[in-house]
């Protein structure tokens, strides 16, 4: 396992813009191996439009940036494969069993057998808690589970860096808190990066390394650090986010 202190993620000098509308400029920031990071901030600071670029979704107006060493521009195609994503939705298909979306990842990307994949199929959802339901629809079980089920297609591929947008978003606290303690674990135990876009104070504190919390007026980063030294940052404006979790502008 590389050293915590390495960077797996590199980005210097991200700047995205929409028509006249820049929403990133100039934001330079890294990752380190097996860290849970965050990006937080109110609503419109570009959580949404960094992870877009970070994933190859959008292509960023000037950026550098590294992925395990690799230039991310120069090797797409190669690192994408290493990247596993929860979108906010979870983005399963409703016409197909959980078995049968996880599937989908097996059967486009690699070449193992059926047989291969069910077993790995019932490995994925093991790992997270889903043990027996396989042959359920999304439609048949809680929404706690189905963010569940979409991590466990995220990770089909064993990815190094797992991508999550917003995961306990729309979930009741209890639930919420089950996705925190499934995030810890397989971070713990699997030596994933995790990357993560949320807002919510309770899943900081309780799981992440490092945020980076972002503000629209700076069109960029406003502090980063540990949760902690967040709370008691000398900013007021950051304070106030990390001690009343305002939505502020």
């Amino acid at each position: 396992m590389k050293s915590e202190t390495t960077n797996i993620i590199e980005v210097k000098n991200l700047t995205k813009s929409y028509g006249d509308l820049v929403v990133i400029n100039d934001l330079s920031f890294s990752i380190k191996y097996g860290e849970i990071f965050f990006f937080a901030g109110g609503s419109g600071c570009g959580k949404s439009t960094v992870l877009k670029q970070l994933i190859g979704l959008e292509t960023p107006d000037r950026a550098s940036i590294t992925i395990d060493k690799k230039d991310f521009f120069d090797n797409q195609t190669e690192l994408t494969k290493e990247f596993g994503v929860l979108f906010q939705s979870g983005g399963l298909f409703a016409s197909m069993t959980l078995a049968e979306n996880i599937a989908v990842v097996y059967k486009k990307f690699t070449k193992l057998n059926d047989n291969v994949i069910s077993d790995m199929i019932d490995m994925k959802l093991s790992s997270v808690g889903l043990s027996g339901f396989r042959d359920y629809l999304p439609s048949e079980i809680s929404g706690g589970m189905k963010k569940r089920a979409a991590i466990a297609r995220a990770m089909a591929l064993d990815p190094k860096i797992l991508f999550l947008d917003e995961p306990s978003s729309g979930l009741d606290p209890i639930s919420s808190a089950e996705i925190d303690d499934l995030i810890k674990e397989l971070n713990t135990s699997l030596g994933i990066t995790m990357v993560i876009i949320s807002h919510d104070l309770s899943s900081i504190f309780n799981i992440a390394n490092r945020v980076l919390l972002l503000d629209k007026s700076v069109k960029g980063q406003l502090e980063i650090g540990t949760p902690e030294q967040l709370k008691n940052s000398v900013n007021e404006k950051v304070r106030n986010f990390f001690r009343r979790n305002i939505d502020f502008e």
